[in-house]
């Protein structure tokens, strides 16, 4: 069955989780550019993770082509574009998602992202020649069906689904926005609204925030769509990790981002808590992003399973709410093999010097801003200057 065919039916699909950050800590992918030339460079480490996502109860994997447009590609000083090739990134992560997928009944979704262009003010016409790249390829290798995830900007998001929908096949579309809407302030009904009009047939969230602020994001975009009398299947793969101090922005204004980001991850418990909101609300396809490590999304698997019927392979070796610390050699930690343990734990940092939330940078750009200009050229040390000096500390 295909991805509507499983939902029409009332099945909960569960997504993946975060590549880009799990493949950046294991050495794989470069913060920065965050791109994914790790399928061609690195086969195994991406086929590895995909496998673990399966295992945990993923049943849906998307191809790992996050940022792989071409003019991401050869953006400020890459060499990914001009050495290795969009069009081959795009291939291998196509030939890798499929590879694992049919070890089981999951199923391979092509994924499309934001782009350099349209923040560098480029036309539709443009920007769509960019996504229509990407589709070329993965309608060659015939994915099951495509997202357009990560958008801060509905119009941006809207192109990118207008392009896929040329594919005859079904289309998801998720934007990186909290409750406050997009980056040009549209707000998330309509944005959900303007989605559905434009093709898609899965709408809600992806990254920049936590899983409590998604759920608040998907239920204003559930509004929208009941208020027009508009029907979608909802959506979303939030970050896996606490963002209440988070600004319009999301999580990249947190000065954390993104190498100081562990303190705030969520535990397993909160992901099941996540799992059964999402649940609640009429959410049916539910999965993460960045942060969201295989064990996150066994945590989901394992929520939902009295309403799916089975447990992930992976449950093998986890006991359900702590209960394998029954076998814990220490009596206070076979204390602790219990639902009520777990539930009521507040954990603590660690850290007794750092504060409890964060200050965001809120610089106030977008589109159309002279920072967001992207270029072909690497970065320049005098460009570097300039925002180190507008930078507070």
């Amino acid at each position: 069955q295909g991805i509507l065919e499983r939902l029409d039916a009332g099945e909960i699909v569960i997504g993946d989780g975060g590549f880009v950050f799990a493949l950046e800590k294991r050495g794989y992918v470069k913060a920065g550019p965050w791109t994914p030339e790790a399928t061609v460079e690195h086969p195994e480490a991406v086929r590895q993770l995909h496998r673990e996502f399966l295992r945990a109860g993923s049943s849906v994997l998307q191809t790992f082509t996050f940022y792989a447009s071409e003019d991401k590609l050869e953006n400020r000083g890459n060499y990914v574009a001009e050495k290795i090739t969009c069009q081959k990134v795009n291939e291998a992560a196509c030939d890798i998602a499929r590879e694992v997928a049919d070890e089981s009944d999951a199923l391979v979704a092509g994924g499309v992202s934001q782009t350099p262009s349209y923040l560098s003010c480029k036309d539709e016409a443009a920007v769509k020649a960019v996504f229509r790249m990407q589709l070329d390829v993965f309608m060659k290798k015939n994915v099951d069906f495509l997202i357009a995830e990560y958008f801060e900007h509905l119009e941006e998001a809207v192109w990118a689904v207008e392009v896929l929908k040329e594919s005859g096949k079904p289309i998801a579309a998720t934007m990186c926005i909290g409750p406050k809407g997009d980056m040009h302030g549209v707000p998330p009904g309509q944005c959900a609204v303007q989605l559905v009009k434009a093709g898609a047939s899965i709408v809600g969230v992806n990254c920049h925030f936590d899983p409590n602020t998604a759920l608040e994001t998907v239920k204003l975009m559930k509004e929208g769509l009941q208020a027009a009398k508009l029907k979608a299947h909802l959506m979303s793969q939030p970050l896996a990790f606490h963002t209440p101090d988070c600004g319009k922005q999301g999580f990249i204004d947190l000065p954390e981002f993104p190498f100081a980001l562990e303190p705030r991850i969520v535990t397993r418990w909160d992901v099941q808590n996540y799992a059964r909101k999402a649940y609640d609300l009429g959410i049916r396809y539910i999965g993460g992003c960045c942060g969201f490590e295989p064990y996150h999304i066994r945590a989901i698997a394992e929520e939902l399973a009295p309403e799916r019927g089975f447990l992930p392979e992976a449950s093998e070796k986890h006991g359900s709410w702590g209960s394998s610390l029954g076998m814990h050699t220490k009596p206070w930690v076979r204390a602790r093999a219990r639902k009520e343990y777990w539930q009521n734990l507040k954990p603590a940092s660690g850290r007794p010097y750092c504060p409890s939330m964060s200050k965001p940078d809120g610089w106030g750009v977008t589109k159309g801003a002279r920072e967001l200009m992207q270029q072909k050229e690497a970065t320049s040390e005098q460009q570097l200057n300039e925002l180190f000096q507008k930078q507070k500390f």
